[in-house]
């Protein structure tokens, strides 16, 4: 080994500590690229969204990219997590069709900065670290369950294997077209690759997915239009720091900002738990060291993502398919930091990729992630229910929130009324009070 090599891996170790986490630079950089490729759809998909409020579409794609960026290194150094951010899925939609269309898309700005600096405020109190540690272990491993059958279920869809159907909701697509056929390759090649123990098995996946979308008949990989494009900063110049914070502070938009906070705050709690579980994170009492780091990151993060001119970052559940890959540290989040400040200029490439591609990816990591369920007392009534309803509550509802509080209110009610050792602390019960008050007055 070179001594400029040498000396990198020294100081990854004194940075993310990889012999105490039991993995390698080797590890962290495949989970990294893996992470980077079953999210990288976001510097895409969220422009498109925002650029229906009438936002720029070149700036918006610019903030996407450096919001994910600042947020997965804050992540990545604060805390020494594995785990990526970006604008969400869901939160971005809320953001363009229902606040923006009534106040603006720079007074939603606005709103989501201000939502950013009361997540602040409560991640410096340590009041979201008590809020994510209060969650019962029952409802940790169901939350951790239902967001692999949520995130499956966005793999099935985004290869076209499982498509809307009027008379039942979904329905099974056509296997034989390009897409279904492309994320089938690439899912039987991650199953023998992860069966025959891989390393980089899901990365493998995507990348022979790829190849086989180029093939005649199938084309569903992007055209090759080279390898650089220069990114527009003029267009930037549009959204960035155009965020209207006096506004947002109207008295009449209460109601929209506490909807993105709850909705933000429980998406975020969510998929925090869901993938440390996944990762092995949590400690013998079910808490998550370091949680007040890793949710302070993610309230910088959408803070700084609202000033670049994008809508809430939060922590993406995709991190779980770095974590199934291996990563167990920051050197994960910095590889994917890296990878997308590179797609600022290499955004034909990275462009080729198809979601029929990363959809196995999902998939396989659904099934992972569904292991926990064996955390579960089934044969206590009072722990069955609520884990039921909220594994089932996040893929029927399409959102981890909505199955969270399906979970919460359920817990606190049976656990409450009947008498036994896993009667529902004071924090739950508010909690489950919530969401019953969000469902009433704000949903």
């Amino acid at each position: 080994m070179s001594k400029a090599v040498e000396g990198q891996s020294s100081l990854f170790e004194r940075w993310f500590k990889l012999t105490e986490n039991n993995t390698s630079v080797k590890t962290e950089v495949i989970a990294g690229i893996t992470t980077f490729l079953t999210m990288v759809y976001i510097i895409f998909v969220n422009p498109s969204i925002l650029a229906d409020a009438g936002m720029n579409w070149n700036g918006v794609f610019i903030a996407t990219v450096l919001a994910s960026i600042v947020g997965t290194l804050v992540m990545a150094f604060s805390s020494n997590y594995p785990f990526a951010l970006a604008p969400g899925m869901g939160l971005n939609a809320f953001f363009a069709y229902v606040i923006a269309s009534q106040v603006g898309w720079q007074v939603a700005l606005g709103i989501v900065f201000l939502e950013g600096i009361l997540f602040i405020i409560l991640s410096a109190t340590s009041f979201r670290a008590a809020l994510v540690n209060s969650i019962p272990m029952t409802l940790k491993a169901s939350i951790s369950a239902g967001i692999g059958l949520f995130i499956a279920l966005i793999g099935f869809k985004n290869a076209g294997i499982i498509v809307p159907y009027e008379a039942t909701l979904v329905s099974l697509g056509d296997l034989t077209a390009p897409g279904p056929l492309t994320a089938i390759f690439g899912l039987f090649v991650v199953g023998i690759l992860y069966s025959l123990k891989v390393k980089g098995s899901i990365l493998w996946g995507i990348l022979a997915a790829t190849v086989f979308g180029m093939l005649p008949g199938i084309g569903v990989t992007g055209q090759y239009s080279g390898l650089l494009a220069w990114p527009a900063w003029g267009d930037f110049a549009s959204v960035a720091f155009q965020l209207d914070v006096a506004g947002a502070l109207s008295l009449g938009l209460i109601g929209i900002i506490l909807s993105l906070l709850i909705v933000d705050l429980f998406d975020t709690a969510g998929t925090l738990v869901g993938v440390a579980t996944q990762a092995g994170y949590l400690d013998k009492e079910g808490n998550l060291p370091r949680a007040n780091k890793a949710l302070m990151s993610d309230a910088v993060a959408t803070t700084t993502g609202a000033l670049f001119g994008t809508s809430t970052t939060t922590t993406y559940v995709e991190s779980a398919a770095g974590v199934s890959a291996g990563g167990r540290t920051g050197l994960t989040g910095l590889v994917v930091a890296s990878l997308f400040f590179l797609s600022l200029f290499f955004m034909p490439l990275v462009g080729m990729v198809p979601a029929a591609a990363t959809a196995p990816a999902l998939i396989i990591v659904g099934i992972l992630m569904m292991k926990s369920v064996t955390k579960i007392d089934w044969e206590d009534f009072t722990q069955a229910f609520p884990a039921f309803l909220t594994i089932v509550g996040m893929p029927f509802t399409f959102s981890i929130a909505d199955g969270i509080a399906f979970g919460f209110v359920s817990y606190a009610l049976l656990n409450n009324i009947v008498s036994n050792k896993n009667k529902a602390t004071w924090i739950v019960n508010l909690v489950a009070l919530i969401f019953v008050l969000f469902f009433i007055f704000l949903k």
